[in-house]
């Protein structure tokens, strides 16, 4: 948090109030201006562009993204189990707040060149949002690392030399679990599982097991 700028996170806060509470569509400058109780041309005086201001919105999921992250996973736990309470903690934030979690990942945000300024009058150059999520990948290549290394030899499926790159295996397990995550907040996951969640089990269950099998190898007992 800037705390020698308190208009700019005056308007941050506005905007993350009203992503978490009407979604991302609503994130005009105008009504973030009208929220933080600021006139409306407050936030170009901040931010050079409305994208700008967005993607300040969409840094502060990613750390509260972080911050879930760090609780849900227990240090001395096995890789495995800290990779599946890091796809529980990603679907559940995508389920409780996925205004903010669209905004986090639109491509438009993630892609810009010209977010923030570059230091001078409007104060200090700020990372890219696209460079938020970096840590983040990171941790999961590291943990995807670990347990690879840890379990070769208890695994079905193909061998450690065989395997791909951990990046690689990150990315698509991240792929996976962000499509998860898509398709349940469009209610077409729960359309198609239903048949199979009768038993009044959480279908992502086993689907979310499938998932860290299918990238991972499956454990023999």
């Amino acid at each position: 948090m800037d705390s020698g700028n308190p208009l700019r996170e005056r308007l941050i806060d506005a905007g993350v109030e009203l992503v978490m509470t009407e979604g991302s569509a609503s994130l005009g400058l105008r009504e973030i201006a009208r929220r933080a109780g600021v006139s409306h041309g407050a936030p170009r005086r901040h931010f050079p562009t409305h994208h700008s201001l967005l993607s300040a919105i969409a840094r502060r999921g990613f750390a509260d993204l972080a911050h879930r992250f760090a609780a849900a996973a227990d240090p001395a736990d096995s890789p495995r189990a800290r990779l599946r309470a890091l796809a529980d903690a990603y679907l559940g934030y995508a389920w409780e707040h996925h205004g903010m979690f669209e905004l986090m990942f639109r491509h438009d945000l993630l892609d810009s060149e010209s977010q923030e300024p570059s230091g001078g009058a409007r104060g200090p150059e700020r990372p890219r949002l696209r460079e938020s999520t970096l840590p983040l990948f990171a941790h999961l290549v590291e943990l995807v690392t670990q347990d690879r290394e840890e379990n070769a030899q208890r695994r079905t499926g193909p061998s450690h030399e065989a395997a791909p790159p951990p990046a690689v295996t990150a990315a698509a397990l991240w792929t996976n679990l962000h499509g998860i995550a898509e398709l349940r907040a469009r209610r077409s996951l729960q359309l198609a599982l239903g048949a199979s969640s009768s038993d009044g089990g959480d279908p992502l269950e086993p689907l979310v097991a499938a998932v860290l099998d299918a990238h991972l190898g499956r454990v023999n007992s």
